[in-house]
């Protein structure tokens, strides 16, 4: 009973927050003189209406459930990983390199690019660990910079040595991945690739991993409890080291499968412009690290995003309603991140004066 209370109240803050966000989107609707209910229907048909939408919005939600379940496993274990777009960017070049140059048959290609990215992304992940851990470094400043020099790395790559000159290719961007690598899709003629099935598999083992391991239950203990953690025995660097690895390993697999599955190429931009990023941090956020309501979270946002677009085709209400919707999620999960910390501070306090326990 008290575990399924404890679950209830978990869905319940992300449910407000929902409910809030659609009121103020009612409002926003209002303002610009169309009707709430047909707007939120035509929203719902965008995403949901047949097959084909249901497939476009699960096929959007992919990197953004990958991304989300890299973030959750770095704020599980109490470590501010805001890298993930340059860990994504990362993971994809690499994984498109790999997939352009390496010698193979095609599955050996697919599976070598899917791992580069990986390993790459996690490397550059890792590296902000290390200069947390060796130099004291802020860890949110570090992942937030080296963002910036990934994604423009990157650019400079595509835009220079890199870039594919045949024909009158004018974009920054690879040559053209051959398709026996690219990602099977699920359904003939639909978006939906076979990322979508590696990100419920990570999903559910990231799940299992966090509750049902030792390792898990490190990152859970150094999440929840830094000091009685280290008192425990964990060691904070290299658990650091770990989970800024395997969190930006997960950036690396979602730019990997997007470009394995979705654009056969690296395209300077194709991947920061839709803000999957941060569009994954969020739903982290909605879900508090729990990785399965992550991925739910994440088909939330995926929803209003393709949603919106099917709003703003069929009715003269603009996409930036789903926008603003947005922006009230992210509102009320930083304000119970504030209050959270806030009651924290003065409990740690009222705890040194020996008015808390």
């Amino acid at each position: 009973m008290d575990k399924l209370s404890e679950i209830l109240k978990s869905l319940l803050q992300p449910l407000v927050a929902i409910l809030i966000g659609l009121a103020v989107g009612a409002v926003a609707i209002l303002i610009v003189g169309g009707s709430v209910t047909e707007t939120y229907i035509e929203m719902w048909k965008g995403a949901f209406g047949n097959f084909y939408f249901f497939t476009n919005t699960l096929a959007r939600a992919t990197p953004i459930i990958l991304i989300g379940l890299g973030v959750a496993l770095a704020f599980r274990a109490g470590f501010f990983n805001l890298g993930s777009e340059g860990q994504m960017v990362m993971g994809a070049l690499s994984a498109a390199l790999t997939a352009i140059y390496l010698p193979g048959t095609g599955w050996m290609k697919m599976v070598a690019a899917l791992l580069a990215g990986m390993i790459a992304a996690g490397l550059w992940s890792a590296f902000a660990g290390w200069l947390d851990a060796r130099f004291g470094m802020n860890l949110i400043m570090t992942t937030l910079l080296l963002n910036y020099i990934a994604i423009l790395f990157a650019g400079y790559l595509v835009a220079f040595p890199l870039k594919d000159r045949s024909g009158s290719a004018a974009m920054s961007q690879t040559v053209k991945i051959d398709s026996a690598v690219w990602l099977p899709k699920l359904f003939q003629g639909m978006t939906l690739h076979a990322g979508f099935l590696i990100a419920l598999c990570a999903t559910i083992t990231l799940a299992l991993f966090i509750r049902y391991t030792v390792k898990g239950y490190e990152i859970r203990m150094m999440g929840g409890n830094p000091l009685f953690a280290s008192y425990g025995g964990v060691d904070r660097a290299r658990l650091m080291l770990i989970s800024m690895f395997a969190s930006g390993a997960l950036a690396g697999l979602a730019g990997s499968v997007e470009v394995l599955g979705s654009q056969y190429r690296y395209l300077d931009g194709a991947l920061t412009t839709p803000g999957y990023a941060w569009s994954g941090i969020m739903a982290t956020l909605l879900a508090s690290s729990n990785p399965i309501g992550t991925a739910l979270a994440a088909i939330l946002l995926a929803a209003l995003q393709t949603g919106g677009m099917g709003m703003e085709r069929n009715t003269d209400v603009p996409l930036e309603v789903s926008s603003i919707i947005q922006a009230v999620l992210i509102l009320f999960v930083s304000a119970r991140i504030a209050y959270s910390f806030i009651t924290f501070k003065r409990k740690k306090a009222g705890a040194k004066n020996g008015s808390a326990a």
